[in-house]
């Protein structure tokens, strides 16, 4: 086959015919070139057969051929050689530098990877968090004082409370604690539920208050908008304290120097005014001494001063001595040392820090200008000063009675009276028909009728005519007798032991607080 003698020669591959032309090299040999390729592929084929027919491959003569190939070729030699140093240089420098690119990538991507939190290597197991609300804001409670005329629903509504709901609470405190029983100063705590944070008002939720130092009244809303009262009774602490002092002017102004609380020194005058005289009997140096108890709460603090155990007057060298008693069928009593009560039938003066001004007899009037019989004693007192009713009785008249003024009569018995008059007021309820009771208030000094100023004018009647009160023998009230005299006479020891131990230990002044 001559050189220049091209022959086409299909060969059978896996999956299609490739058609490849050929030049015979030598005799041994055939250069082939593929029409579907770009790249020369010199072969070494060894002649099996015809042209057109199959070729096998020649491993042995393919080193030869390629030789001869290169050496008759340099230009194409070169061009390998050149592509083979690039493809090693290209080789060298991924495996050189592809570690350093690969660590420094982007920062952005190290610092993705560096904040995503490292996952435990153990199996998490615990529940997943649950969401909580945050919590309710708290209640707001505001304080509100009782002044005059203030009524619990006008004091609720200034709070903030609707009139509804505080119709409602009121109502399901009166079996507890009546509305009417509110005193003027008495300090009641509403307390309101805000429907968000820095609201300062929101729904009435009840209201509390202390009625008393041992007492105290909450009333809450519960959950069907209906209210509950709840009343409790704090544990005050009881200490004996002992009071005296020597009297210079009067026994308030010696009382009072010596600390004597007011209240205390109001029952000590109610517990002698049966059978002292404190406007002729009381004398310069005479004394007193008393014993009453101090309460406390349980962090200390005062709370209030408590009943009087025991009480003496000293009038010109003679003591009056007074003991507290409770009996279960009478409750409690004063006595003294034989067991007599100091509760007489009637008290000669209803009416506490008064100055006598007008003695009973005859006298020029200061407002008729003539002399004529004055048929009762009259006391000075501040007006408003209350007045308590003499003695146990009822009421046989209340009301305005000519130069009286506001007048009140009250029978005690078949035998024994007592009159009231120019009064500024009545107490409320005492009326005509009413029970009242030996030192309940009845009304209050004023100067109705006529009169220069405000005073009590006093009057006992014996069986319907006015008598002197100053000079009128009272019957004595009751006497302990048999085994009632005994139990009294040991609560006088007991007491007199307490009042012993408190001698040279307890400073004759002390403070109301």
């Amino acid at each position: 086959m001559a050189s220049t003698k091209a022959t086409r020669l299909f060969r059978k591959t896996t999956r299609s015919y490739e058609d490849f032309s050929y030049k015979k090299l030598d005799s041994k040999g055939f250069f082939l070139t593929s029409e579907s390729r770009s790249s020369i592929l010199p072969l070494a084929l060894t002649k099996t057969g015809d042209v057109g027919k199959d070729y096998e491959i020649n491993s042995e003569s393919v080193e030869y051929s390629g030789l001869n190939f290169l050496k008759s070729n340099k230009s194409v030699a070169v061009q390998i050689v050149g592509i083979a140093t690039v493809a090693l240089l290209l080789v060298f420098g991924l495996t050189t530098y592809a570690p350093e690119t690969q660590a420094t990538k982007s920062p952005a991507a190290t610092q993705t990877k560096k904040s995503q939190p490292a996952l435990p290597a153990t199996l998490v197991t615990s529940p997943a968090p649950i969401f909580q609300l945050p919590p309710p804001p708290p209640e707001i409670i505001k304080t509100v004082k009782a002044g005059a005329g203030d009524t619990f629903m006008k004091l609720l509504v200034k709070a903030g409370a609707d009139r509804s709901s505080a119709h409602t609470a009121i109502g399901a405190m009166r079996k507890t604690y009546h509305p009417r029983y509110l005193k003027r100063g008495q300090k009641i705590a509403v307390k309101l539920q805000p429907i968000s944070w820095g609201v300062k008002t929101g729904e009435f939720i009840g209201y509390h208050f202390d009625p008393t130092v041992e007492e105290s009244i909450k009333v809450s809303r519960l959950e069907n908008g209906k209210f509950s009262v709840r009343k409790t009774k704090r544990i005050l602490n009881r200490k004996d304290i002992r009071i005296s002092g020597s009297i210079r002017s009067s026994l308030y102004v010696a009382a009072s120097k010596v600390g004597m609380a007011a209240s205390t020194l109001a029952d000590l005058i109610r517990l002698l005014s049966w059978d002292v005289d404190f406007q002729r009997d009381i004398q310069k140096n005479d004394k007193f001494n008393v014993m009453v108890e101090r309460l406390h709460r349980k962090n200390g603090d005062f709370a209030r001063w408590g009943k009087i155990l025991y009480a003496e007057l000293i009038l010109s060298g003679k003591p009056i001595k007074l003991y507290r008693y409770e009996s279960k069928n009478h409750g409690v009593e004063y006595f003294d040392e034989k067991g007599r009560s100091a509760q007489k039938a009637l008290m000669k003066t209803p009416i506490n820090g008064a100055r006598l001004s007008s003695r009973y007899g005859r006298r020029r009037h200061p407002i008729l200008g003539y002399t004529r019989m004055h048929r009762g004693v009259d006391f000075a007192a501040p007006r408003g000063t209350p007045i308590y009713a003499a003695g146990n009785g009822t009421v046989t008249y209340a009301g305005r009675k000519g130069g009286y003024g506001n007048y009140i009569r009250i029978r005690h018995n078949g035998r024994y009276a007592t009159a009231y008059a120019h009064l500024k007021g009545f107490k409320r309820g005492v009326r005509k028909g009413r029970r009242v009771t030996q030192g309940q208030v009845i009304g209050y000094v004023g100067s109705t009728g006529r009169s220069t100023g405000p005073h009590l004018h006093y009057e006992v009647h014996v069986n319907g005519r006015q008598a002197n009160p100053l000079r009128l023998r009272l019957p004595s009230g009751r006497k302990l007798k048999g085994k009632e005299l005994k139990r009294f006479a040991k609560t006088r020891a007991v007491l007199d032991g307490r009042l012993a131990s408190l001698n040279g230990t307890t400073n004759t002044r002390v403070t109301s607080r």
